[in-house]
């Protein structure tokens, strides 16, 4: 039996695309104009993954903005975020939560887990994914 999604649903998924791919749409401007060496010049970080950092985040957002090719874009800002994860979580030993404002892995948990509920969920319909592909979120 396939069931249909409530409208609320596609609508709550369109803000959420919106908000958070405009989000990092501004976190990778920056980037995006220095794709290679955005970290500095110290960085131990290699040009090709700051270059795919800085491309998962501007285009990645853009295409959440839009819900066109959603689950990549959703799939290279988590492929980012969970090196952030990582970083924070478990080589700087960041908090989970910082109660002085400092460095946490919070945000980064955060988009991760936003990044999972567009890859499994897809954009909704309000996207260019269901215009240009059919694709919708009906369930079995």
């Amino acid at each position: 039996m396939i069931r249909k999604q409530a409208v609320e649903v596609d609508l709550v998924l369109l803000l959420v695309r919106v908000i958070w791919g405009a989000a990092f749409m501004l976190h990778g401007w920056g980037k995006i104009q220095h794709p290679f060496n955005w970290m500095g010049p110290d960085a131990t970080v290699p040009g090709v993954f700051q270059l795919l950092a800085a491309i998962s985040e501007f285009v990645g957002g853009g295409a959440l903005i839009l819900g066109f090719f959603t689950r990549i874009g959703a799939f290279g800002i988590g492929c980012t975020m969970t090196v952030a994860f990582i970083m924070h979580c478990f080589i700087l030993k960041d908090p989970f939560v910082n109660p002085t404002g400092g460095s946490s892995f919070e945000p980064a948990i955060v988009y991760l887990a936003i990044a999972f509920l567009f890859m499994i969920m897809g954009p909704g319909r309000f996207s260019l994914d269901r215009i240009f592909f059919g694709i919708n979120n009906q369930r079995t």
